[in-house]
């Protein structure tokens, strides 16, 4: 085929399902080949324009094809392209500097990968070799990533089917209030999640964990918000023990949850390692892990990443970065995500089927259940479903989540003003009046 032959929607789509793994799923029952992109909007190749909430699964940040961004992009690309991480570069220290001013507590020294993925399996590899133990502690319904490793720390049936099992994982409950595996409410729970970490360790490890990972928010998992306590309380039991905390800032890192360059400092705790990736270069292949020197300098001997800190990717993250400074987007996200989440509630007393609301800043989530169910909490991924080609088809992009694939994620670039998110929530409230 001549690559300059323009493709129509049915050819796009035979060639995806003829060469692409069958594993590479796409959204809607007719799926949507895009073609453009420009700040909050999408457009596909019939020419129809999508308002975007959910960002490229929150990783584009500051708008598609933002322009400071692809400034910085092409001046790079036309300096240096690529030396791999044998040969120092100025856009690759200068965005481990900028790392290390922006993230709380004393962590310092940086190592970049491509995804989200290998940047929690290096996190891990970290911990393990400086705290000289093996096992870690990972959370129910949280996800981690596709390799070996991080498909097994990830806790959804469906996303571990190509992985064995790796016996140093152990699994805690995660704080999923909306449906509390110990049948508690909060806040007169004693938030039991947090405290089973201990009882977890004593009789599940050998007592001397290497680490506890944990997304702030859970991400895949459906926006699972814990109650503000939860941290605290269950980092402290994996210190008491000698384990590190690894937060996995994948999905809620760069102010995504409003007022806070990461998600774990609206909870009082410092990590000894964090991971980074999505947002991080609005849309360009990069993934960080940062940690405490005293951490990080256990990890000798000889390691590379061919395009981990590239000078292009490394140039739009600190052009990403520099955007999101000068617009103030950390504060845009609270601003907006109180709009929102203010309007989804709204929608919550309108609509029965919305169970529950979370999430914090531009990470918000509807939780799609059936009213009729014994106890009216019964996930309704069918509903979801509809729902999902519905806002579709009304031009609004949301995704989807949870464990039982029920849950609406919202997330739109934090560019997003007020008319973006009254149009969002217009949408929304057709899409649920529609599908009844």
């Amino acid at each position: 085929m001549n690559p300059e032959t323009k493709l129509d929607t049915s050819s796009i789509q035979a060639l995806h399902d003829k060469y692409m793994f069958p594993c590479v799923s796409n959204y809607y029952e007719d799926p949507l080949p895009l073609a453009h992109g420009k700040g909050m909007y999408l457009t596909d190749l019939d020419g129809t324009d999508y308002l975007d909430f959910f960002g490229g699964i929150l990783t584009v940040s500051v708008g598609h094809c933002n322009e400071h961004v692809n400034a910085s992009l092409h001046r790079q690309i036309d300096t240096l392209q690529h030396t791999s991480t044998l040969y120092p570069t100025a856009p690759m220290v200068n965005l481990a500097k900028k790392l290390a001013d922006i993230t709380p507590g004393d962590l310092e020294k940086c190592f970049f990968a491509c995804s989200g993925s290998e940047a929690d399996e290096t996190a891990v590899h970290l911990a393990r070799i400086a705290t000289e133990r093996d096992e870690i502690i990972a959370l129910r319904h949280g996800y981690s990533g596709r390799t070996e490793l991080t498909m097994n720390l990830t806790a959804h049936a469906p996303w571990r089917r190509a992985g064995s099992s790796i016996g140093y994982i152990k699994h805690a409950h995660n704080a999923y209030c909306y449906r509390c595996p110990f049948g508690l409410s909060y806040p007169n729970c004693d938030l039991q999640c947090a405290q089973d970490i201990e009882e977890l360790i004593q009789t599940t490890t050998s007592g001397e964990p290497a680490a506890f990972l944990a997304e702030p928010i859970q991400g895949v998992g459906g926006f699972i918000t814990p109650p503000k306590e939860y941290f605290e309380i269950a980092v402290g039991i994996v210190r008491k023990y000698g384990g590190l905390f690894i937060s996995d800032e994948v999905q809620t890192g760069f102010g995504r949850t409003g007022d806070k360059w990461c998600g774990i400092e609206h909870w009082n705790v410092e990590p000894d390692i964090i991971t980074f990736a999505k947002g991080i270069a609005n849309g360009l292949p990069l993934s960080a892990v940062i940690a405490k020197p005293e951490i990080a300098d256990h990890f000798g001997g000889l390691s590379i990443s061919t395009f981990g800190g590239n000078p292009v990717t490394a140039s739009a993250a600190l052009a990403t970065l520099e955007y999101m400074e000068e617009k103030d987007l950390p504060s845009n996200a609270k601003i907006q995500g109180d709009r929102l989440r203010s309007g989804l509630e709204v929608l919550q007393e309108k609509h029965q089927s919305i169970g529950d609301v979370r999430g914090m800043g531009l990470m918000q989530a509807l939780e799609i259940v059936d009213p009729n169910s014994s106890d009216g909490k019964a996930p309704d991924a069918e509903k979801m479903s509809l729902l999902l080609d519905k806002t579709k088809d009304l031009g609004l992009l949301v995704g989807k989540g949870g464990l039982y694939a029920n849950v609406i994620r919202i997330s739109p670039p934090m560019i997003a003003d007020a008319s973006d998110v009254d149009r969002a929530l217009d949408i929304l409230d057709q899409a649920f009046a529609a599908v009844g």
